[in-house]
């Protein structure tokens, strides 16, 4: 009786982790504790491992390393799926190995028992075993119902993250054919001066605006889409965020006589959203450095001037710069190394950049 008990127990547990963590991470629509939960072990684990292995298998080739990486979203999707309804199935066989007694014709081991919660979960129903208890048939229909209800919730789910995948990414691509390859903040005001786009970078800025606040709503809601790699080459949501926030930073202090209103608003909601990502992902802040070099500064400062920017004193510049860089180049950079993003700009990787001309 004791082990029955046990048995019962223990397959309750079982699905009552599954039904929470599906109930959490599909639909719950915003950041929820990641304690306990399976779904946040299992892509935080794998991913601690998988840029390590993406360049042991492709040290040399930067597309081959990419395409592993991209992989890894997917993946954990599929992985995920398989392994609710494996705790679910399981769980269910431990309810009824606990009441076997009930079950006809008679259960002699743990397998058969997950077999029948099995059969009764996806809804097969072979009938080699049914339930001849009031116990063992309620239950045979609540595992159905389980079933029937986690695939039907997940493959919304999978609909509702293509959706926001394809709203992120379209913005980065906009922000990528402004900003050149890869994006920078200082690229994406040189084109505009070149150009003679100045005028659009408020509307650039007020999209932004739009983009950062569905970004968090959506990634803190479903983390799994942070992992979704862009599909063009040298960029990625972390990029276009440190971007734009690079080209606000810049027009608010150290380009002269410009319009920067649009240019506060985005950089108050752009280093929120830094913090916040990088806080969900325990990622911390390291230091309060603006990450950029003086010298890199006047570089970008002649590359503005080129592109015809008045600017202003480049010394108080330089403060007012690195002081408002400080407040998110650690949540950037942080983001950057631990989602392996393509090398940018200041952010993350500060190794060798290649630069596609833009046309």
């Amino acid at each position: 009786m004791v082990a029955n008990i046990l048995s019962i127990v223990v397959g309750i547990g079982a699905v009552v982790a599954a039904l929470n963590d599906v109930f959490q991470s599909v639909i719950v629509p915003r950041a929820v504790g990641k304690r306990w939960r399976v779904s946040f072990v299992v892509w935080r684990g794998i991913w601690r491992l998988w840029p390590d292995l993406a360049w042991k298998l492709y040290p040399r080739n930067d597309s081959g390393r990419e395409d592993f990486l991209a992989v890894f979203a997917p993946f954990t999707l599929v992985l995920l799926l398989g392994i609710w309804a494996s705790l679910i199935i399981v769980g269910y066989g431990f309810i009824f190995w606990g009441l076997r007694g009930g079950l006809a014709p008679p259960v002699h081991s743990l397998g058969e028992a997950i077999y029948f919660a099995g059969t009764s979960a996806l809804t097969v129903g072979f009938g080699d075993i049914v339930g001849k208890t009031a116990g063992t048939r309620l239950f045979s229909v609540v595992a159905a119902m389980t079933g029937l209800g986690i695939f039907s919730v997940v493959t919304a789910y999978l609909f509702a993250l293509f959706g926001w995948f394809q709203t992120r990414e379209q913005f980065v691509v906009i922000v990528g054919a402004r900003a050149g390859t890869p994006p920078s903040g200082v690229n994406l005001l040189c084109i505009a001066g070149y150009s003679e786009t100045r005028d659009d970078l408020d509307r650039v800025l007020i999209d932004a605006q739009r983009w950062v606040a569905q970004l968090m709503e959506s990634h803190l809601a479903y983390p799994v889409l942070s992992f979704f790699r862009s599909s063009h080459d040298y960029e990625s949501w972390v990029g276009t965020l440190g971007t734009l926030l690079d080209a606000s930073t810049l027009l608010m202090t150290t380009v002269a006589g410009s319009r920067n209103g649009q240019a506060r608003l985005f950089y108050n909601l752009g280093r929120h959203a830094a913090g916040d990502l990088s806080h969900y992902y325990r990622l911390g802040a390291g230091d309060k450095a603006p990450g950029v070099e003086r010298q890199e500064f006047e570089r970008a400062c002649d590359r503005l001037q080129s592109a015809g920017y008045a600017l202003a004193e480049r010394e108080e510049a330089w403060k007012r710069f690195a002081e408002l860089r400080s407040t998110y180049a650690g949540h950037l950079n942080a983001m950057a190394q631990w989602f392996a993003i393509p090398p940018l700009q200041w952010v993350g990787d500060r190794g060798a950049i290649k630069t596609v001309p833009h046309a």
